[in-house]
């Protein structure tokens, strides 16, 4: 094996193999693709595509568990495969009412899976599992161009079996296509700092501007270490940079406003609503709801904020221990604790470097994107879940294997050989902890974990006066025990289905959303569980706290989508169980978080001469429509969107497509329509009493229609 080393004073830093010579032949693409580079040992590539296969499998596995996961997206890419109108803006139906609360970029591959392959849980969720295994992909080939190939395996091990990863790769949330995309933009930028070119930095801006179009502000959130990383330690002029640097804004803007640009140009009278709104604006949701309302916890629409400088709100408690706390700790943090400090180590040991080292440039990229997306995440008052962290996932496994493998390169230094026991000891320390949150889940498994990583540990201390052999099983015991915890959690995640709007990573009671040490707020039991397409038993959700208005009832949860039969989550809020139609109108709390179970009855209703209307029904909350429309594969009109407060369609615009006959039923929540946030003299409460107080009513087993052809004799 042939390693290539850069002097620079004392220290030699690795870089990227030497082009081919001018003239010298370049490797078939099959023979690089399988071999890889012509200095690596022949384990290597197989290493890598092992990686790759056992990522997927496990990721594939089970995965028509989880039905339609969230109903919402998948009401939306429903519509998308019927209807390339309702593709282009992310309508939630194909008669395009009303738009999902986000640009639709990450729906486009899921409902392309659908037109090819027909409406299926597989082929919506397929799409998300190969962006997962694209993941890993790109962190590996990251992480391995600038250290070594068991650096870039460790990267891409830790990546996949992290709960919160196995859980939004299978999931159909547009936290998978960001991931992807972000990893791709630091892996854009590490290249763009070997040699300068500006079209590397450019393809960053390009992959960034496409993870805005799946979900708006999020994606800008590491913008600002990677310039500042570029502007610095870039290997051109500064005025090159500087030059380089607006280019690949300009890509940004290209790439993520074309689509915008088009959507504000569009004449309002034939397009969709834009969902998430209130004046039926793009940009208004992007700066409001999906932007800086998330940070201040004023979304306009929303259902309540968290609570600022270490309160705790609706959304769980902030403070700089946040990703941490029961409700987070589970999801991603094993081996956070391990990454901070590989991430200093790995800032101590390229200290000595020039300013254009790639290795510390590395380091730079993924560990500030690591730190800056944390610090939002655990400060952040507005609307936050759980299975945001995924985010997270990449930039830790790169730092974790870029910071062993440089420590394992220096280990007969004793500073280095201690700084690596230590992250193992914060791993083996920590994992602990986190098992101990759930003792009647697997309670071996604990002692395991810290009695291994104490052991590794102390080898690693001694390690540059052990041999061979005992080196290496010291390392391994010690890789073993930092992921033996994640993984146990990961295969937990696998082996259930998760549906609804709130899912969490790992057993029952692992995250207990809203207030960590004083109670909860939304469960981690908003993961439902189901069984394929047909039947569906929800699961218990953990403790819940109280709503930001001061009540007692911690959120019920209902079974997301089932083609037939399902059976709703136990709850606590007032109201208790809920009947088939869904609770409330607006999305009240089983409306707003997961969708309703439709009967064979009521399907039958619905199917009736729908192809007579533009709508086969309307109903109060985009989740209680996703249900219906899932399960009868006609459009059904979301009325005021996800949460039920946006302003579509006003009373006045319903009441005309009444008139013109464009819609058949209205389905009744039963609790009079205002929405979560909303109030009795909001759109959603103006149609459901003008609806009820002059149309006829039609029962169907526990569900209640009004049938907007029939008006009531009394009116």
């Amino acid at each position: 094996m042939t390693t290539y080393y850069t002097a620079d004073t004392a220290v030699t830093e690795p870089i990227a193999p030497p082009a081919p010579a001018a003239g010298e032949p370049k490797q078939p693409f099959v023979r690089r693709l399988w071999h890889g580079r012509p200095e690596d040992p022949r384990w290597v590539r197989p290493a890598f595509w092992g990686l790759l296969l056992a990522t997927a499998a496990l990721y594939f596995y089970n995965l028509s568990s989880s039905g339609y996961a969230n109903s919402f997206y998948s009401a939306a890419v429903q519509a998308g495969s019927q209807s390339w109108k309702a593709f282009f803006f992310g309508s939630l139906d194909a008669a395009n009412a009303i738009t999902v609360d986000k640009p639709p970029a990450a729906l486009w591959p899921m409902a392309l899976s659908v037109r090819l392959f027909d409406l299926s849980s597989w082929a919506i969720l397929a799409p998300e599992v190969l962006m997962g295994v694209g993941t890993v992909a790109v962190v590996y080939a990251s992480v391995r161009r600038r250290f070594s190939p068991a650096a870039g395996l460790i990267a891409g091990v830790v990546l996949a079996l992290t709960p919160v990863a196995a859980l939004m790769f299978r999931f159909n949330n547009p936290d998978a296509m960001l991931a992807l995309l972000m990893a791709v933009a630091c892996y854009f930028v590490v290249r763009a700092l070997e040699d300068g070119r500006t079209k590397w930095l450019m393809w960053a801006g390009v992959a960034i501007g496409f993870a805005f179009l799946a979900k708006t502000l999020q994606a800008f959130l590491i913008l600002p270490p990677l310039a500042i990383v570029y502007a610095v330690c870039a290997p051109v002029q500064v005025k090159k940079r500087l030059v380089q640097l607006a280019l690949a804004t300009v890509a940004i803007v290209v790439s993520g406003g074309w689509w915008v640009a088009i959507v504000e140009l569009w004449p309002a009278s034939s397009r969709p609503y834009i969902g998430g709104s209130q004046n039926n604006s793009f940009l208004e949701l992007t700066f409001g709801y999906n932007g800086l309302g998330r940070l201040s916890g004023e979304e306009t629409g929303s259902v309540g904020g968290g609570g600022g400088g270490g309160g705790t709100g609706q959304w769980g408690e902030t403070g700089w221990d946040r990703m941490f706390n029961s409700e987070i700790g589970g999801q991603i943090s094993w081996l956070l604790p391990a990454a901070l400090i590989l991430l200093i180590a790995g800032l101590v040991a390229t200290r000595k470097l020039k300013r254009t080292s790639v290795t510390r440039g590395s380091f730079l990229v993924w560990g500030g994107s690591l730190l800056i997306t944390m610090a939002v995440f655990s400060y952040m008052a507005g609307i936050f879940h759980q299975y945001y962290t995924v985010a997270l996932a990449p930039y830790m496994a790169a730092v974790v294997g870029m910071g062993a493998a440089t420590l394992w390169e220096k280990r007969r230094e004793m500073w280095a050989s201690l700084a690596l026991a230590t992250a193992v000891v914060a791993s083996a320390a920590w994992g602990y902890v986190l098992l101990n949150r759930t003792p009647d889940y697997l309670p071996w498994l604990k002692w395991l974990v810290l009695i291994g990583g104490l052991t590794g540990a102390l080898g690693l201390i001694f390690v540059a006066k052990l041999g061979r052999q005992l080196a290496l099983a010291a390392a391994g015991l010690s890789f073993v025990a930092a992921i033996a915890g994640p993984t146990a959690y990961t295969i937990s995640t696998l082996q259930e289905g998760h549906t609804g709007s709130i899912v969490t990573a790992g057993p029952a009671g692992a995250s207990m959303m809203g207030g960590g040490r004083g109670g909860g707020g939304f469960p981690g039991g908003g993961q439902n569980q189901q069984n394929g397409n047909t039947q569906g038993q929800g699961q218990q959700g953990g403790r819940m706290g109280q709503p930001p208005t001061g009540g007692t009832g911690g959120m019920p949860g209902q079974n997301g989508n089932s083609n037939t039969q399902g059976q709703n989550q136990q709850g606590g809020m007032p109201g208790g169980r809920m009947g088939e139609g869904g609770m409330g109108g607006g999305g009240g709390a089983g409306g707003l978080l997961n969708g309703a179970t439709v009967s064979d009855e009521a399907k039958k209703l619905l199917a009736t001469n729908a192809g007579d209307y533009t709508w086969a029904a309307a109903a109060i909350g985009a989740q209680n429509a996703a249900s219906y429309q899932l399960s009868t594969g006609e459009p059904v009109m979301a009325i005021g969107g996800f949460n039920g407060t946006d302003p579509s369609p006003t009373l006045a615009q319903f009441k005309q497509y009444v008139t013109d006959g464009k819609i058949h039923y209205f389905i009744s929540s039963g609790s009079g329509g205002g929405g979560m946030g909303g109030s009795s003299s909001g759109t959603s409460s103006q149609i459901t009493e003008w609806v009820e107080a002059n149309f006829t009513k039609v029962t169907v087993g526990s569900s209640t229609f009004y049938d907007l052809t029939q008006e009531a004799s009394s009116s």
